[in-house]
């Protein structure tokens, strides 16, 4: 069983991670460009400083160019019996990729979606695990370490082989979108109603007893509280790429995904500081109807 890993990327997750880790008694070395926080110099440093036999380097970086990087320089330090984890938020064909080739040379793969965010080195994550029974099996340890505390199986699942527990990940992120739109519309409906003399009061209240209680509105009872109109924000929302991920899943699969699929180009309209497709609309309606317009400022 691991005892010792190697955890590569120290960032806003992996820092907090490594401290969960040894926390739960797993020895990590860890390796970041940032002097400030590393514990060795080197990936090559890292990857000695591990046991010999079965090596476990965590990956955990921005996915993409950053995550082939490294798995390509893992992939020349690292020997058969060896175990790479990539815990980013990686495409789950990528996965599939980056397994194959390192399984040319006897190096194990296991990809884990991670849930938990900055509050999670005293919550704990959310851990979804792809790749082999042995590899899974092996690894339990930090696994058990990093998931909440609690029954196993409300923290942690070997969701299938390699490429699955990034699958997972995605339509978790997926249903995030749709869960985040639909707090937020409620909250714009909300702020919009005079009636309504306590918005975050509302909210507040619906933390207890109600249908609709969850740790993402706990979140938005925090926000109300810090900015109570949310008057320090703009309104661009930015996407990382999981949500375009599981839309593409659903129609290659033909699979209906309206409250996704919406929350997702919510998205692309807060970036928008004009809407051609709404000036085509309004276009329109002169056109047929003769409905008034606003010119342009």
């Amino acid at each position: 069983m691991v005892s010792h890993i190697g955890l590569v990327g120290l960032g806003k997750m992996g820092h907090n991670m490594r401290a969960r880790l040894r926390r739960g008694g797993i020895e990590v070395t860890g390796f970041d460009p940032r002097p400030e926080v590393t514990d060795v110099a080197t990936l090559e440093a890292l990857v000695e400083a591990l046991p010999s036999g079965k090596r476990v380097v965590w990956v955990m970086v921005p996915a993409g160019e950053p995550t082939r990087g490294v798995l390509a320089e893992l992939g020349k330090v690292l020997t058969s019996g060896d175990i790479v984890i990539e815990g980013g938020n990686s495409h789950y064909v990528e996965d599939q990729e980056r397994a194959a080739e390192l399984a040319e040379k006897g190096v194990g793969y296991v990809d884990v979606g991670v849930s938990g965010g900055v509050w999670g080195l005293e919550n704990g994550y959310g851990l979804m695990a792809g790749g082999s029974s042995e590899d899974i099996e092996a690894l339990m340890p930090v696994f058990d370490a990093l998931r909440p505390e609690g029954p196993r199986a409300e923290g942690f699942v070997h969701a299938g082989p390699v490429g699955a527990g990034h699958f997972a990940k995605m339509v978790h992120n997926g249903i995030e979108y749709g869960l985040m739109q639909a707090y937020a519309e409620g909250y714009e409906l909300l702020a919009a109603k005079d009636l309504i003399t306590d918005v975050h009061g509302t909210f507040k209240a619906w933390q207890r007893g109600t249908v609709v209680r969850s740790w993402l509105l706990d979140l938005m009872v925090r926000a109300l509280e810090d900015d109570p109109k949310l008057a320090k924000l703009d309104d661009w929302v930015e996407d990382s790429g999981e949500g375009r991920w599981t839309v593409d899943e659903a129609i290659a699969a033909a699979v209906p995904l309206p409250v996704i699929s919406a929350a997702l180009f919510a998205r692309f309209a807060s970036r928008q500081e004009a809407s051609p497709a709404m000036k085509a609309v309004a276009a329109l309606r002169q056109q047929f109807g003769g409905h008034a317009v606003k010119s342009a400022q």
